[in-house]
């Protein structure tokens, strides 16, 4: 919820009008580095960051922008009045003048019009924590380069107010990013190609005509760095190429073939077990839809059993089960609820079925996932959509399950609102 004080944040005061100057000020109105800019980037990040503390954070300074444009619109503005009446204020900008009749609009110095390109939204706490640093350097310069054109002492109290508070949102996300301890060039969350990130390229050689040469730096030496020859260089004939090109470490392929062997056999007996548990389940079920999602479920469970075989098949292995624990676990648990259900009214029962159901189906999903990841380190493409199709008819179940139960909570709510009504 906003609500509009009307008080500046800085009082304002101009005693001379500069029309030029107060179109140099529209930079910060509606620029790329300007104020707008700034409280929208905050606040859309503010709005999409999951962390409450520093949401909150970006909220305050995001709050804080806002009541700067509104600094820097009425400075503009003041300076800019002389070109609503005098012709020859009103030719330092006609746009300004005729267009917008002597006020500020969401145009920067050069009249185009603004935009949300500017803003930098990734989505990434830590990303958008270091884009906001920028913004803020970027900003805190306009406003120093206004300052050094500005004549009018009130006007550049209010910019060096502006300015100030810049470097105090620089300093405020600056600590925000280092309190979420994450390393200086963590981002995201695929690790760099190892060997790869340290290399610099001596792209720029040789003597230039104004005496640049090659230097060395922390840049490019110590602390890990690798110097290397530029890749252009390296790609001549007879050039040694020394570009580390692996995205990956080597992988122990053989190892992670009988990984994915055994998480099958896992999963073979786990679709075994609940070839004999789904009927029970169904059985058991008081509601006609969910009696039937157990039956369509027990035959998709059927082809699974097939389509498991033949991975074993495309593998050229045997198609051998291993004791699914975790699934043996969860059976027993869904006997016992059905053994409960027996003394619970005919929502409640089928609703802690559905439960125990669903724990079955993100156990099963789980499985599907990591197996189809190793089949596809390991570009066994065939398995890889045999198993995917499997995994998407447990994704698709456990959401039908899930509707069910919204269904189901209704009908149990049901008695209480007859009896509310009686």
């Amino acid at each position: 919820m906003y609500h509009h004080v009307k008080k500046l944040m800085f009082t304002v005061r101009v005693d001379e009008p500069d029309p030029r100057f107060g179109n140099m000020l529209l930079e910060q109105f509606g620029g790329a580095n300007g104020e707008l800019a700034a409280a929208m980037q905050y606040s859309i990040q503010g709005l999409n960051c999951e962390d409450p503390d520093r949401k909150d954070l970006l909220m305050d300074i995001g709050t804080e922008e806002l009541s700067h444009l509104e600094v820097v619109g009425t400075l503009a503005r003041m300076h800019l009045k002389p070109a609503k009446f005098d012709r020859q204020a009103a030719e330092a900008d006609p746009l300004i003048a005729i267009a917008g009749g002597g006020g500020v609009n969401l145009f920067n110095s050069q009249g185009n019009a603004w935009t949300a390109d500017y803003l930098k939204i990734t989505g990434e706490l830590d990303v958008d924590l270091r884009s906001n640093i920028a913004a803020e350097a970027r900003a805190k310069i306009v406003y120093e380069r206004l300052i050094n054109f500005c004549d009018d002492a009130g006007t550049k109290d209010a910019l060096q107010f502006l300015m100030t508070r810049e470097i105090t949102h620089m300093k405020a996300f600056a600590l925000a990013l280092e309190s979420m301890n994450k390393p200086d060039f963590s981002v995201g969350r695929i690790a760099p190609t190892p060997g790869l990130v340290d290399q610099f390229f001596n792209d720029s050689t040789g003597t230039g005509e104004h005496g640049e040469i090659d230097t060395r730096g922390p840049w490019n030496e110590g602390n890990g760095w690798v110097f290397t020859e530029s890749p252009a260089i390296q790609a001549e004939p007879g050039a040694a190429t020394v570009i580390v090109t692996e995205s990956s470490p080597p992988v122990d392929e053989a190892g992670l073939e009988d990984l994915l062997i055994n998480e099958l056999r896992d999963i073979l007996h786990a679709e075994k077990q609940l070839t004999k548990a789904l009927p029970k389940m169904a059985q058991a079920a008081r509601f006609d839809q969910l009696r039937e999602l157990f039956e369509q479920h027990l035959a998709e469970t059927e082809n699974q059993v097939e389509r498991i075989n033949e991975c074993f098949e495309l593998l050229g292995k045997t198609a051998r089960a291993k004791p699914c624990k975790g699934m043996m676990g969860l059976v027993e648990e869904g006997q016992e609820v059905m053994a409960e259900g027996e003394e619970k009214e005919d929502a409640a029962a089928d609703l802690a079925l559905i439960g125990a159901a669903q724990r079955v189906e993100h156990y099963e999903i789980s499985a599907y996932t990591t197996a189809k990841n190793l089949a596809q380190q390991l570009r066994h493409s065939a398995v890889v959509a045999l198993l995917s199709k499997s995994l998407a008819e447990e994704e698709n179940s456990d959401q039908l399950l899930n509707q069910v139960a919204r269904s189901l909570m209704s009908v149990a709510k049901m008695p209480a609102a007859i009896e509310q009504a009686e």
